[in-house]
């Protein structure tokens, strides 16, 4: 299992206690096991606070010590492709063969502001050239037609080669990110590990991983299909507690919905909310979107998700109100499955 933070921040709290207790999340995810630990980019949200994950992935290079680190994702179309391969390198070597880098292609954003990042109108459509142009100079391999053969990400491959020494043992892992069929048949064909975001929707979710393991195609990377499926997961030893929370984060999906920002309020202000039929059913729909419940329901959930999609790994992404509840979900769910407890907290 592994862990996705969209550095939710709640009303009432500060982007700089949101970014401590990323880092304290991280440091618990670290200690207790879990394979990896992502963030996300959004921009121009009060609730969340992370426009560039490669910032914070950076440090938390130097606040643990074996969980595998990555951006997921890294909205490739808000970005140059040779920037983020010179990031990409930057972070490999500062952990080596800790890092990974997941592309999407959503804005992460409303409309205005991806106009302000600069992206245009096709810029969905552009997303698989964008891929390969990254991927040309994450590996420094154009073909010696493309007009890029001569520019080079430092650090990097042609780095290594030009000042004389080994070639970097490791390298980024890149996963193509997504909740459509689209990004099953472009992680297929490059050959990368694929990663479902179903905290978005669940419509296509099977489909997706059929089409994804039927297509796919073995490269140097990866030998065999390889996903992982994201889900967001609140637990509490009192369920009414754990919905709350869920109700906190679906409240702001609402608010979203309704062209006003994506804060996330306290339960009590969420519960005192004079929904109408139509906000309440979506109050309830994102509410039930994420496994909330006990441990052992959440678990249940976790499980018969796995059992349904055939899974390599399943991503908990953390939600609700409350960053303590946060922390505490991942100690539950790792205690529910006797993962180690690791060193004490660290001073």
């Amino acid at each position: 299992m592994s862990v996705l933070d969209n550095a939710f921040t709640g009303v009432g709290n500060s982007v700089q206690e949101t970014y401590d207790e990323i880092i304290k999340l991280a440091q618990l995810a670290d200690r207790r096991g879990f394979q990896r630990f992502w963030m996300s980019e959004h921009h121009a949200m009060p609730g969340a606070s992370i426009p560039s994950p490669q910032l914070m992935v950076a440090r938390l290079t130097g606040e643990t010590e074996r969980i595998r680190l990555g951006a997921g994702g890294i909205m490739l179309p808000n970005h140059v492709p040779l920037v983020v391969a010179e990031q990409i390198g930057m972070l490999d070597a500062l952990a080596p063969g800790r890092i990974d880098l997941g592309l999407g292609r959503a804005p992460g954003t409303d409309g205005a502001t991806a106009s302000a990042l600069r992206r245009h109108h096709t810029a969905n459509d552009e997303f698989p050239e964008q891929v390969a142009e990254l991927l040309g100079f994450l590996g420094n391999d154009f073909p010696q037609d493309h007009p890029y053969r001569d520019v080079h990400a430092v650090p990097g491959p042609w780095q290594s080669e030009q000042n004389r020494i080994p070639q970097p043992e490791t390298s980024a892992d890149v996963w193509i990110l997504g909740s459509s069929i689209y990004s099953a048949q472009v992680a297929a064909r490059l050959g990368r590990p694929y990663a479902f975001a179903l905290q978005f929707g669940s419509a296509d979710v099977l489909n997706a991983m059929r089409i994804y393991r039927q297509r796919f195609r073995p490269s140097r990377f990866l030998a065999e299909p390889y996903s992982l499926v994201s889900v967001g997961a609140i637990a509490d030893e009192d369920p009414a507690e754990a919905r709350r929370q869920s109700a906190s984060t679906a409240m702001a999906m609402l608010r979203m919905f309704q062209r006003k920002s994506f804060a996330l309020l306290p339960p009590e202000e969420v519960e005192a909310y004079q929904a109408n039929g139509q906000e309440q059913q979506v109050i309830e729909e994102y509410t039930d979107r994420a496994l909330h419940g006990t441990p052992a329901q959440v678990a249940a959930g976790l499980e018969e998700l796995h059992h349904q999609t055939g899974v390599n790994e399943v991503m908990l992404v953390v939600q609700g109100y409350s960053r303590r509840a946060q922390a505490h979900t991942l100690e539950l769910i790792a205690d529910h499955y006797g993962m180690p407890t690791g060193n004490s907290e660290p001073s």
